[in-house]
């Protein structure tokens, strides 16, 4: 066998030509990955900077330019990483590395498994004798290495046979009854169905593409059956979405947001005539989150739709609520502000969001470089410092480091606002966020009076991101009632989610078991009570 050395050339010069044309390869390459890397750079600059405008003016034209900007940077990410490439290398290999390239860090790091993950040990064994002298061998030590590798999801037909048997002495017909199916008459069981809900309100993979990936695997499931399944088993899990929402709602603290979604509606069509049938309409959500302050209520998220933005929907769903609602400044909370007669004080407080003050701030620097608004984010910013420090420490603790140490920034920004109000143009984008703060000005200092409320609406911005990407997916609502059936699969997906659940196996479980469940111990099924079969047989053992 030829090596590569004995192939080549022996004369000088044309060694000397290969390598200039090896070198001239290299450094060309080398320009190319620094390329690409700047451009990655950039690109992630870009990328973070549209992120923290997301929810501000023409957000839905961002957050298509955000989708465009990471599918580039993906595809850029890709090509390096095949550029990069290089095949594992041999044993031999491996012992002539030197110092520095064993101990090179990895451009990426590693993945992080869960402790509940199936593990399968593949043992290598060199057997009993030494391959040179024939000796026995003795265990000294074992290499291990790990491989994450998947298995393919694959469907199985259950087959239930239910022998029929009589008596020989009374000739009674004896058979056992049958198993509860998760729907009535239903195919599907309650592992499929979980698999459906989570992929389609989860994953936001539409019915008709999750019947594509069915019939891959040997099941040609109709997209009207995979509706009609949809559709019963959140009819199924509608008594414990109820608990969940009226759990939710009991709080005296609330977070809140709206977005907007796409409806399909043949009335638009008729009394507007638009060429197209579509309305939009609104999921809210409300946010139950006392993490921050070690709070003992669970955390919980509950929507609601509505076929349009009207204030007398917020003001429904909260027409019970007592408490503090941290919100946007939204026309329609105002009215849950009011005193309901004179000399009392009102059902809800209102607590503003520093984060929206600070993005307005944020969004005239970028556009204009204004000192001012610079000087506004780094006085924010200061509270913000604070409120890092004090995450997960009591609510005492909480409100003593706010008003000890937050306190004085917040009295000092409003001193700046109102100084800064009488040199900034009346009309400007600075005088409109500075008249919005001192506005709400009771509203954004109530925070410091009470160390279980947030500085900020974040919960609940977070909440709504997953509509937000899921629209551009499914793009629209089929009606008003599929608007309904998705907000009512958001709060219990949702809510298992920051309970720490597996959204797929919660459901799985639960879909198995509630129709068979004493309606008195639903509650046993909520997320923070949920405790899987496998766990309770295995204890009951």
């Amino acid at each position: 066998m030829i090596s590569p050395l004995d192939a080549l050339p022996d004369d000088p010069a044309t060694l000397k030509a290969i390598i200039l044309t090896q070198r001239a390869e290299a450094e060309r390459m080398a320009a190319s990955v620094r390329a690409y890397e700047a451009l990655i750079q950039a690109l992630k600059i870009r990328i973070a900077k549209l992120k923290r405008q997301k929810f501000g003016p023409s957000s839905e034209k961002i957050e298509r330019e955000i989708d465009q900007l990471q599918l580039a940077l993906e595809d850029l990410e890709v090509a390096m990483a095949t550029a990069e490439a290089k095949p594992e290398p041999t044993e031999a290999a491996a012992t002539t590395e030197t110092p520095a390239e064993r101990a090179a860090p990895r451009r990426r790091g590693k993945p992080r498994i869960a402790e509940t993950t199936p593990r399968e040990r593949v043992v290598l064994d060199p057997g009993e004798c030494c391959p040179d002298c024939g000796g026995p061998l003795r265990l000294v030590d074992e290499d291990v290495a790990e491989i994450l590798d998947l298995v393919a999801a694959q469907l199985k037909v259950i087959e239930t046979a239910r022998l029929k048997k009589s008596c020989r002495q009374c000739e009674r017909i004896v058979q056992p009854p049958a198993p509860t199916r998760p729907i009535p008459r239903g195919m599907a069981g309650p592992g499929l169905l979980a698999h459906i809900l989570v992929a389609k309100y989860d994953d936001h993979l539409p019915l008709y593409r999750q019947g594509e990936i069915f019939a891959r695997h040997g099941a040609d499931i109709p997209r009207s059956t995979l509706i009609d399944w949809c559709g019963q088993a959140i009819a199924v899990l509608r008594p414990l979405i109820e608990r969940i929402k009226t759990n939710v709602m009991c709080t005296d603290r609330l977070h809140a947001d709206d977005t907007p979604i796409q409806v399909l509606d043949p009335m638009v069509r008729q009394t507007r005539g638009k060429a197209r049938a579509i309305k939009e309409g609104r999921i809210w959500v409300y946010v139950r989150d006392d993490r921050p302050w070690g709070g003992k209520d669970p955390p919980g998220i509950a929507y609601y739709f509505s076929p349009d933005r009207k204030g007398e929907h917020p003001q429904g769903h909260l027409a019970e609520f007592k408490g503090v609602l941290q919100a946007d400044a939204y026309g329609g909370f105002a009215k849950l502000y009011q005193a309901t007669a004179p000399d009392t004080e009102p059902r809800v407080r209102e607590a503003a969001c520093w984060a929206h003050l600070r993005r307005d701030f944020h969004d005239i620097w970028k556009a204009t470089a204004s000192p001012v608004a610079k000087d506004a984010l780094e006085r924010i910013g200061r509270l913000y410092d604070v409120e890092r420090e004090i995450t997960g420490q009591p609510a005492e603790r909480r409100r003593e480091a706010r008003q000890n140490r937050s306190r004085p920034h917040v009295d000092a920004f409003r001193l700046w606002c109102e100084s800064q109000l009488v040199r900034v143009p009346a009309k400007g984008e600075l005088a409109k966020a500075m008249r919005y703060a001192l506005k709400r000005w009771d509203a954004f200092t109530l925070f410091l009076e009470d160390g279980r409320i947030a500085i900020d609406n974040n919960p609940a911005e977070r909440a709504v991101r997953p509509v937000a990407i899921g629209r551009k997916n499914w793009l629209f609502a089929g009606s008003d009632a599929g608007g309904e059936t998705l907000a009512d699969a958001m709060t219990i997906i949702e809510t298992a989610k920051l309970s720490g659940l597996n959204p797929e196996a919660y459901l799985a479980d639960v879909l198995a078991r509630i129709n068979d469940h004493i309606v008195t111990r639903l509650d046993e099924l909520l997320p923070w009570n949920w405790t899987p079969a496998s766990q309770q047989a295995a204890q009951a053992a």
